[in-house]
């Protein structure tokens, strides 16, 4: 019998699966790939480049403050990176479909980059804002737990794969790290922090339109970048399993 993980694969799944069979899914994110890495390269080089040029200094941290329209996305994606990595492994859990383990695996080492990009920049803004590189903040500490728990994920994921385990454990381990997505989120309420409130929310913000305008734009391109890179990265897998299957036919 074909497995469900080779793009040919044509086993009945019902009506709310149609979208996940890896044939289809390949049809869509063949195309997919190439438009979103490179029309979010597109917009966040423009966005960053209106960042450093067409938008005036901040009054009161100055220059530094352009460091905004990379360490918000990077922070934005770290976070939802996460989310969508929970959503897939519950959906796995639930629904058993090979593609949802494997997207949540191909989300993990963007979502874990992002997280990495999130503090470095976080640091390099604090440094002359706070006067120090880092500081056991709230919200730096439970970005940085964040981090370390998309490692954590990598490796329990990668050593699960090598000792033949269906995916369960690194699903478990996906859905119970989000827990610590509402302590990043709401640190800055909850505790006594040296990082700002929230400055960005769904209908106001408190940073001036004339600085702001170029942010949507790397939102935007990183958010497209992270989706393209998360495909391509699916697909790469579906490759290796139709390769690996291929040559245990031959072996047989």
């Amino acid at each position: 019998m074909d497995s469900p993980l080779e793009p040919g694969y044509r086993g009945a799944v019902p009506a709310l699966h149609a979208l996940a069979n890896p044939a289809r899914f390949l049809k869509i994110a063949r195309p997919l790939t190439p438009v979103l890495f490179w029309l979010g390269a597109a917009l966040a080089l423009f966005g960053a480049w209106a960042g450093l040029t067409q938008t005036p200094a901040d009054y009161l941290q100055k220059e530094t403050v352009r460091i905004l329209y990379v360490h918000v996305p990077a922070a934005w994606l770290g976070m939802g990176g996460w989310t969508g990595l929970a959503l897939a492994s519950l959906g796995y859990l639930i629904w058993r479909h090979p593609l949802a383990s494997m997207a949540a695996r191909a989300i993990a080492p963007a979502g874990a980059v992002f997280a990495a990009i999130c503090l470095v920049t976080g640091s390099i803004w604090g440094r002359p804002t706070w006067g120090t590189w880092w500081e056991w903040d709230g919200r730096l500490t439970s970005m940085l737990l964040l981090f370390f728990i998309y490692i954590a994920y990598i490796a329990l994921a990668r050593a699960d794969a090598e000792r033949g385990g269906d995916g369960r454990v690194p699903a478990l381990f996906g859905v119970a790290g989000s827990v610590l997505l509402p302590v990043i989120r709401y640190s800055v309420v909850w505790w006594n922090t040296l990082h700002q409130g929230q400055s960005i929310g769904l209908t106001s913000s408190t940073i001036d339109s004339s600085m702001l305008w170029p942010l949507f734009f790397t939102m935007s391109g990183f958010t497209l970048i992270f989706a393209g890179v998360v495909l391509m990265r699916m697909r790469a897998a579906l490759a290796v399993q139709k390769v690996e299957a291929r040559l245990k036919r031959m072996a047989a």
